[in-house]
């Protein structure tokens, strides 16, 4: 975990404070009517952007990330939080709406098996002339309506509540790219545990990160 850096903080806010203003002079809207007036509005944006930096600490591996980290946030921060929240509701800003940010600026989140984080992982298979030339684990979730397994991939809602918790699932691919279903696991510890038990020297990672394809 690194400290929180006050640059990324200010960088954060000063993003989100430009396109809500760039908003109300579009849209003549009246701060005051949802935010108690300005004040309490620049209160919500630096709550937003401290919050959010606390989070990422926890949360991201800015080993994986090559960008200068408050100069994305003052770049990229505000409009990727206006596609999660309206102008008009950031007062409900939470810790949800953190990782709901984080996929929309494709930081390279830790997969967390609390954390509803998509994963989907491609291995080869080292042994020579095995059914299966690839292993794969993708994380999965049931529809609440039919409880059929749907997987879980980035642009998804982590939080939807029309699916299941998250779990994962590890297939064996054969050479044509056709799909097994091998086992089900709660955690991704379980089913990197699994796939080493089918391939000692599956190359797995120990902690894979989110990532869009």
């Amino acid at each position: 975990m690194v400290d929180p850096d006050s640059a990324a903080v200010f960088a954060a806010a000063l993003s989100l404070w430009e396109i809500c203003e760039k908003h109300r002079r579009e849209n003549n809207f009246n701060i005051s009517e949802c935010y108690n007036g300005v004040d309490q509005f620049m209160r919500e944006v630096m709550r937003i952007a401290n919050q959010f930096e606390n989070w990422a600490c926890r949360h991201v591996n800015f080993d994986e990330f090559n960008e200068v980290w408050p100069y994305y946030l003052g770049d990229n921060f505000g409009a990727t939080c206006l596609t999660v929240l309206s102008f008009e509701c950031l007062m409900d800003f939470g810790e949800n709406d953190c990782l709901r940010v984080a996929m929309g600026l494709r930081l390279p989140v830790v997969t967390d098996d609390k954390l509803p984080v998509p994963i989907d992982l491609t291995a080869g298979n080292p042994v020579t002339g095995a059914a299966f030339h690839k292993f794969r684990i993708q994380t999965v979730r049931n529809s609440v309506e039919d409880n059929e397994p749907t997987p879980y991939v980035a642009g998804d809602d982590p939080f939807d509540e029309n699916f299941s918790s998250f779990y994962f699932s590890l297939y064996g691919v054969d050479t044509t790219g056709l799909l097994e279903h091998i086992a089900d696991r709660r955690s991704y510890e379980e089913i990197l545990k699994l796939a080493q038990k089918l391939v000692p020297s599956i190359a797995f990672p120990v902690s894979p990160t989110f990532t869009t394809k």
